[in-house]
């Protein structure tokens, strides 16, 4: 087992294990569907995080203690929205959240990876792949890539946010371009969603290259 507790790659030699991120609204869940449908499993961060907070969770309990009603929901779960706006508005409040959520997500992703040893290929679906240091989990990285400014445009028209908020919350995570440089495979979304379908093709063709 790794540091991380999750197996090692030695431990399946020929296992292809595709690390897919990008940024915030760049189009990593388009590209995650499209493999989907060819066939592979997906293990994805984002699903594994909701479950850490869900309702009855020892995670939701650790929430709503420290901030109490303010990230309640009028059901009783946590509010997202309100959670979302304190930790993305404060550096300390998101390591502390972080800290709370990624050991939960690495236990569901090694669970993952048990259940899906057999399989031929394995997506695990990251948004934070670099930030966390979890490169080391995939064989290849494939990075959602798009313009700046239509991550900014996209990520305001999808989460209803102002441009403040945007910038804020795309802040929290490393540049596109810095990002690029430390990729596998770049999948181009500046174009329709069509056009996602044949690079994903083409990159499932490709041989084995690590980052």
């Amino acid at each position: 087992m790794g540091l991380t507790g999750l197996p090692e790659l030695t431990e399946l030699p020929e296992q292809r294990r595709i690390g897919l991120t990008g940024g915030i609204a760049t189009g990593k869940s388009s590209v995650g569907r499209l493999l989907v449908q060819r066939g592979l499993p997906l293990l994805d961060a984002d699903v594994y995080a909701r479950e850490a907070l869900a309702p009855g969770s020892p995670g939701e309990r650790a929430v709503q203690e420290r901030y109490g009603e303010g990230v309640r929901a009028p059901n009783g779960a946590i509010n997202r929205a309100a959670l979302g706006q304190i930790v993305f508005g404060d550096p300390a409040e998101r390591r502390w959240l972080e800290g709370l959520v990624h050991p939960i997500v690495r236990h569901r992703f090694e669970q993952g990876l048990q259940q899906h040893a057999q399989a031929a290929a394995v997506v695990l679906m990251i948004p934070l792949l670099f930030e966390a240091g979890l490169e080391s989990l995939c064989r290849e990285v494939w990075l959602v890539d798009c313009d700046e400014t239509q991550q900014l445009q996209r990520l305001m028209a999808r989460d209803r946010l102002s441009e403040e908020a945007a910038r804020a919350r795309i802040g929290c995570q490393w540049p596109l371009a810095r990002k690029r440089t430390l990729a596998t495979v770049v999948i181009d979304n500046r174009g329709l969603p069509t056009a996602l379908v044949t690079q994903v093709e083409q990159a499932l063709r490709l041989p084995l290259r690590r980052p």
